[in-house]
C-alpha cells in the first residue's frame, strides 16, 4: 500500500515525497486511516517505526480542513522529554510545509518569554513537555480552550518519569469533547488504566509485540572488567573508525567523566544528560548528527526521542537497572528498517542485568571476543601464555605458586578456589592489567 491510498490531502502527499517515503509503515498504515476518521486510538509499536508520522499527518489534515480565525491551539502533543518535543514539532513542520498551520513547540531550560510572544502571533499545534505547560497554564499566558486532538507521545515513558498527576492537570483544562491519541512503545498495566480514563472505544493498533527489538539490529555483547572498558570503547571506536557512536552511560557523572577519557585518546566526543542547560543539550545533539562530534554519550535521558539518520553504533557502556530500556536505548539505531548495530560492555557486577535483558528479549546475546588492540591506547601484542603454575598478582608480575609447608604461616584465602576472570581483557599494560584484576 502506498501513501495515496490512505486518504490523505494533496499538500501531505508531496510533503511525504519531499521525504523520499514512499511506503507507509505499518504502524502508519493503521493509525491514519483511524485518526482520519476521528476515532480515538491506543497504539503501540517498537521504537523507530514511524509512530510521529502516524498521528502528525491525519492532525495536520484534520486542522488544514476545519480553518479558524481564531489561532488558538487547537492539537497538543505532550511528550516526556525536550528531545522528543523539539523531534516532533520539526516533524509537524516537515510535513506541513505545503500548509499554513503554524506549530510552537514549549519546553524547560530556556526563556519563556519568546514561547509566549509565539503564542500572542497565533498557534495550531503546539508540542509540549508536561512541566513547562502547566508553567504557561498557572501563568495564564495559554488558553488550551479549543484543543480539539490530544497525543500523548511515549506514554508509557512519561509514567516512568512521575508526570501522571501533571497529565493529569491538563487534562483537566482541556475541554471535555476531542479525540485523544496514546502512542507507546511499551504497554504496562499503568498505561492500560490511563487508556482507560482518557480514551473513548478506542481503535487499538499494535503492530508488533512489546519490549522486543527491531530485528534490523545486530545485537552483541563484550565481557569485560569496569576498568576496562573506557579502552576497550576507544578502541573500538578508532580501530573500526566509528564515525557516529552514540553511548549509553548509567549516570550523569559517568556520562562526564568518559566524554572527558574519550577526548583525551583524541576522540570528538560530547554529554547529553539532565543537568546540561538546554543550549548545551541542543548544541551536543546538533554538532552530533552533523558529524563535528564523533561520538555522543548520554544517559537515559536520550533513550527516547531521539531520531539520528542512519546511526550505524549503539553501545552500552553500562547496561540500564531497568531491562526495557534496553530496548528504547538500542532502538535508537536500526530505525526505518535499517541496519545498526548495539554492543554492549558487560563487567562482571552486570551478570544480573545482562540475565534480566535476555529474559525480556527470551533469547542469549552472542558474546563477542574482546580485541586486544581495541583495550589498548596503542596496538601491543597479546601477553603470552602462563604456564599453569604460574599466578597474576594485583601488579600483573607472574609469580610462581608456593607450596604451604607450614600452614601456620599461610596467608588468609590463599588456599580459596581463584574465581573465574575468563571475562577479564587480556594483553593490557602492566598498570591497567593491574586494575582490571582490582576489579574482580
Amino acid at each position: 500500500m502506498s501513501f495515496q491510498h490512505l486518504g490523505l490531502i494533496a499538500p501531505l502527499l508531496r510533503a511525504i515525497e519531499a521525504q523520499g517515503h514512499t511506503i507507509p509503515t505499518p504502524i502508519q498504515e493503521k493509525a491514519i486511516p483511524r485518526v482520519l476518521k476521528g476515532s480515538d486510538v491506543l497504539a503501540g509499536a517498537k521504537t523507530g517505526t514511524g509512530k510521529t508520522a502516524a498521528f502528525a499527518l491525519p492532525i495536520l489534515q484534520h486542522l488544514d480542513q476545519d480553518k479558524t480565525a481564531n489561532r488558538l491551539p487547537r492539537a497538543l502533543i505532550l511528550t516526556p522529554t525536550r528531545e522528543l518535543a523539539a523531534q516532533v514539532e520539526n516533524d509537524f513542520k516537515v510535513y506541513g510545509r505545503f500548509l499554513s498551520l503554524r506549530t510552537a513547540v514549549v519546553f524547560g531550560g530556556v526563556n519563556i518569554n519568546p514561547q509566549i510572544r509565539q503564542f500572542q502571533k497565533g498557534v495550531d499545534i503546539l508540542v509540549a513537555t508536561p512541566g513547562r505547560l502547566l508553567d504557561h497554564l498557572g501563568r495564564k499566558t495559554l488558553d488550551l480552550s479549543r484543543i480539539t486532538c490530544l497525543v500523548l507521545d511515549e506514554a508509557d515513558r512519561m509514567l516512568d518519569m512521575g508526570f501522571i498527576h501533571d497529565i493529569r492537570k491538563v487534562i483537566k483544562c482541556l475541554p471535555p469533547k476531542r479525540q485523544n491519541m496514546l502512542f507507546s512503545a511499551t504497554y504496562t498495566p499503568e498505561i492500560r488504566n490511563l487508556a482507560d480514563g482518557l480514551l473513548k472505544n478506542p481503535a487499538q493498533v499494535e503492530v508488533s509485540p512489546g519490549n522486543t527489538a527491531p530485528q534490523a539490529i545486530d545485537q552483541e555483547i563484550y565481557q569485560v572488567s569496569q576498568d576496562g572498558k573506557r579502552d576497550l570503547l576507544s578502541g573500538l571506536i578508532r580501530d573500526g573508525s566509528w564515525h557516529q557512536t552514540l553511548v549509553f552511560t548509567r549516570t550523569k557523572h559517568r556520562a562526564n567523566k568518559l566524554t572527558k577519557q574519550l577526548v583525551s585518546d583524541g576522540i570528538t566526543a560530547a554529554a547529553i544528560h539532565g543537568n546540561k542547560s538546554q543550549a548545551a543539550r541542543t548544541r551536543a545533539l546538533a554538532d552530533f548528527k552533523n558529524g563535528t562530534v564523533q561520538t555522543l554519550v548520554a544517559t537515559d535521558i536520550a533513550a527516547r526521542g531521539l531520531d539520528i539518520k542512519h546511526l550505524p553504533h549503539v553501545v552500552n557502556f553500562d547496561l540500564p537497572h531497568v531491562a526495557e530500556d534496553y530496548i528504547h536505548r538500542i532502538g535508537r539505531t536500526g530505525r526505518a528498517g535499517e541496519r545498526g548495530e548495539a554492543l554492549s560492555l558487560v563487567s562482571g557486577d552486570e551478570q544480573g542485568l545482562l540475565a534480566n535483558i535476555q529474559r525480556l528479549l527470551k533469547r542469549q546475546l552472542p558474546v563477542r571476543q574482546t580485541p586486544v588492540t581495541g583495550a589498548l591506547k596503542t596496538s601491543q601484542p597479546a601477553a603470552p601464555a602462563r604456564p599453569a603454575s604460574t599466578a597474576v598478582t594485583p601488579g600483573g608480575s607472574p609469580q610462581k605458586t608456593r607450596t604451604q609447608a607450614n600452614p601456620a604461616k599461610a596467608k588468609p584465602g590463599m588456599n580459596r578456589r581463584p574465581k573465574n576472570t575468563s571475562w577479564l581483557p587480556t594483553g593490557l599494560k602492566p598498570k591497567k592489567q593491574a586494575a582490571a584484576w582490582s576489579a574482580v
